[in-house]
């Protein structure tokens, strides 16, 4: 019997398996309105055995974005939008996810293939980012401090994308902690130097996403799964930390999230990572304490056997992939093809399960 292809029950939601697909951004939206891209980029994971697809980093306020080319859940349109999409992930028997961001000082930003870097400027549709305090990314223009009325309509912002999302019908909706954007840079000393009741203690850096665990839960109910996402460790001197992030997971649990999404980095551009297969595995493992907290692990999972055995060994209860995902389409179906696992295939792929 396999660990990866056994279900998960999460609330009212129950994954056929625990190979999943991260949330990656394609840069591919227009005013913030998905397009037809992120259509044929997400149902196609649903038709290549994903147990869970969680759509990429999506803004729940404008100056939220990462790029002006982010996807966005801060207006009708855009939820209106997002809605088909879920439906063809459900057509196709998959379960869909979102995740909800505010880039913070990370927003403003080229996108990748763009021939520029750093923040785009006003003239060019970029627009003035926000912090938890006056503290630039390294090469990035200058934040504004958040003010109190401003942490307010941060908190109301991510209230409406929530209720836009379970509009649209996604699944499961995921808050992003991580990667450097703005719940992480309140949640990271390196970032955070305010001295009110937002900074300083590990409580304090807390306040803002928990306050918005809170808020979601209240949105979302009983039934629909919350997930966090956190990056584990700021892989830099006088970061945030592991030892932090599993007491944030226990916080966050106690809030009302169900699951936390451990990955690291992305606050500075000085981290030192040493990467390799897996390397964020024992990142999931301290944050999951015992299996007291639910938790997916990320980094570098390529291969069945390796997600098979991450599962097995108590690392984590799931698996999160991205770019095998980009790879191969059908990660899913491959896996359980190797594990010699029976899962569900599409029929119009059944030739492909004979030997």
């Amino acid at each position: 019997m396999s660990h990866l292809f056994s279900s998960l029950r999460i609330r009212s939601v129950t994954f056929p398996n625990r190979l999943w697909v991260s949330p990656m951004c394609m840069y591919s939206a227009v005013d913030g309105i998905v397009q037809d891209w992120h259509r044929t980029h997400l149902t196609q994971f649903a038709d290549g055995g994903a147990g869970l697809i969680v759509a990429e980093a999506t803004a729940v306020v404008p100056e939220g974005r990462i790029t002006p080319r982010d996807a966005g859940i801060w207006s009708d349109e855009q939820r209106d939008a997002w809605a088909p999409i879920v439906q063809a992930v459900h057509d196709r028997g998959g379960l869909a996810g979102i995740q909800l961001a505010h880039a913070g000082r990370k927003a403003s930003t080229w996108w990748p293939w763009a021939a520029q870097r750093g923040s785009v400027p006003e003239s060019d549709g970029g627009w003035q980012t926000v912090a938890p305090s006056v503290v630039a990314f390294d090469g990035f223009a200058e934040p504004l401090g958040v003010d109190a009325a401003g942490i307010e309509r941060i908190v109301d912002g991510f209230a409406s994308a929530a209720r836009r999302a379970i509009d649209a019908g996604f699944d499961v909706l995921e808050l992003h902690g991580a990667h450097g954007y703005l719940l992480h840079q309140f949640l990271s000393p390196l970032s955070n130097r305010r001295t009110d009741e937002y900074g300083g203690s590990l409580e304090n850096r807390a306040r803002l996403l928990l306050r918005i665990i809170d808020v979601v839960r209240a949105i979302a109910g009983d039934e629909m799964p919350l997930f966090v996402r956190i990056s584990a460790t700021d892989h830099a001197d006088g970061g945030f930390t592991a030892t932090e992030a599993a007491t944030v997971g226990e916080w966050a649990i106690g809030h009302g999230a169900d699951f936390i999404d451990v990955s690291s980095g992305g606050l500075v551009a000085h981290q030192q990572i040493d990467v390799h297969p897996g390397y964020q595995v024992p990142l999931a493992q301290t944050v999951r304490r015992g299996g007291r907290i639910p938790v997916s692990a990320v980094g570098l999972i390529t291969a069945a056997a390796q997600a098979e055995q991450v599962i097995a060994d108590g690392a984590a209860d799931a698996v999160f992939a991205g770019r095998e995902w980009l790879r191969d389409p059908h990660f899913g179906l491959r896996a359980a093809h190797e594990l010699g696992v029976e899962v569900a295939w599409p029929p119009q792929y059944e030739r492909a399960r004979w030997r």
